[in-house]
């Protein structure tokens, strides 16, 4: 049983709470950085949903690093490569391939409204350095001069803010695999920092003050330190003068003494999920296709995540103070396939019933009960008090729910969101509580997973 400590609960309520304090100038140190309140938008959204789109769409074969491990010479990658492609075909000629015929902003925001998101993080650019904007510093390896010849970047924030008010996060790589300013400050030993001052740092700010974004969800830093990527510079930057500094929020990946350590929310490493309360603000990126980032033209329907794994993942996150960062590769067309689809549009459905009981809630005293497994909660101030959800991911067998992290009194009141009546309910021995679980006929069942029961009155 995960359960918070008052110490751990008022550093957690500290960082949330305080709103967005004006006119004070943050100096570029940890310290000073790291005093300023995280935007409240973030931990009231809950869900996010993450896009790895771009020039590895178009092998789509082991995602978002096949250029990477062709490379490397990965045995796999190189026998697709030879049995596919003629023998001087390199990485850079999927590009022109890339065309994103199909892609319509429109309609992806359609559906990750539809999803239940509050936020999205597109991915700018990838380790290969392709930008999905017209970048100035990347002549020739950007979706406006070559490939789709468009500003996607462009167009999916315009689409997003004419028509929702989800907020837009834009993940940026810090490095490129094979940039030749890279390497020679890789070769360096980093104590040069060209390609920082000339191709990292020139992107950033471009994006910033160009798409205005609400979050930037940094990555590739695990090389060099904050120092050299002059991290703490941009952050205050960022804070200061920027035209987002009211509401923008960075994560925890800008240096190798950075992760899980300095930033504004931690990811702390790809699908963290500690299951149990942190002491600071954090997010759970992971995949619908665990196996690759970006698409994959041979997956199986076997490799990824069910509604029901994905509800669960995400309530244990949520319950745990974290936010919940579900990722999908689209098509290199721009068409996003129907089993991503589909997943998202399962998750829209269950919010649309549950969202009291995730969206601007707060870690309850426990995150999980103490005597029947996968159950998991959540809480809220409601007008007479505090409002529990007990999240219970598998249903009952027997007409008896019992519960062992809940103290009720006289007044506790139990009903099941999304079903008419109040349940009754008597105490279970010393601690907890027995709710009794009438027959509910099939079609009055308000949701297929995650049954979400709301108790007030409760004395913990």
């Amino acid at each position: 049983m995960a359960s918070s400590t008052g110490f751990v609960a008022s550093l957690f309520l500290l960082t949330l709470c305080v709103g967005f304090i004006e006119n004070i100038h943050y100096e570029p140190t940890w310290q000073s950085l790291e005093s300023r309140p995280l935007p409240k938008w973030f931990d009231e959204a809950k869900f996010g949903i993450f896009i790895h789109w771009g020039v590895y769409s178009v092998p789509s074969f082991t995602g978002a690093w096949f250029w990477n491990q062709l490379m490397n010479g990965d045995p796999k990658v190189v026998k697709f490569m030879h049995q596919n492609y003629r023998d001087d075909f390199t990485y850079g000629d999927f590009a022109s391939q890339f065309r994103a015929e199909f892609f319509n902003a429109d309609e992806w925001v359609d559906l990750f409204q539809a999803s239940g998101a509050k936020y999205i993080v597109f991915t700018t650019k990838h380790h290969d350095g392709f930008t999905m904007w017209p970048s100035n510093v990347s002549w020739n390896w950007n979706s406006g001069d070559v490939g789709p010849a468009r500003d996607i970047v462009g167009e999916l924030t315009t689409a997003l803010r004419n028509k929702t008010d989800l907020k837009l996060g834009l993940y940026h790589s810090l490095f490129e695999w094979f940039n030749p300013l890279w390497l020679q400050d890789q070769a360096n030993n980093f104590t040069t920092n060209n390609f920082v001052t000339r191709k990292t740092m020139p992107e950033l700010y471009h994006i910033v003050n160009t798409y205005l974004p609400d979050m930037i969800h940094s990555d590739g830093d695990w090389e060099a330190t904050d120092t050299y990527w002059q991290s703490k510079e941009f952050f205050a930057w960022m804070y200061n003068d920027s035209p987002v500094k009211e509401n923008v929020i960075i994560n925890d990946a800008w240096g190798i003494n950075c992760t899980c350590r300095h930033g504004g929310f931690f990811n702390c490493q790809d699908k963290f999920n500690p299951h149990k309360l942190q002491p600071f603000k954090w997010e759970c990126q992971t995949s619908i296709d665990p196996i690759s980032w970006g698409f994959r033209r041979n997956m199986k329907i076997s490799e990824l995540m069910t509604t029901d794994q994905i509800i669960s993942n995400m309530v244990e996150v949520i319950s745990c103070g974290g936010n919940y960062l579900l990722n999908i590769g689209p098509e290199p067309d721009g068409i996003i396939p129907a089993v991503f689809k589909e997943r998202l549009l399962d998750l829209g459905t269950w919010l649309g019933v549950n969202g009291e009981a995730i969206y601007t809630t707060q870690p309850w005293v426990y995150q999980n009960d103490s005597i029947t497994p996968n159950v998991w909660y959540t809480s809220r101030d409601g007008p007479t008090g505090q409002i529990v959800y007990a999240i219970v991911l598998d249903w009952p067998e027997g007409a008896t729910l019992t519960l062992g992290s809940p103290d009720p009194e006289v007044g506790t009141a139990v009903s099941m969101i999304g079903y008419e009546g109040d349940f009754t309910w008597s105490r279970n021995g010393m601690d907890g509580m027995n709710i009794d679980i009438p027959a509910i006929p099939v079609n009055k069942m308000p949701c297929d997973w995650g049954w979400v029961f709301k108790i007030t009155g409760l004395i913990n």
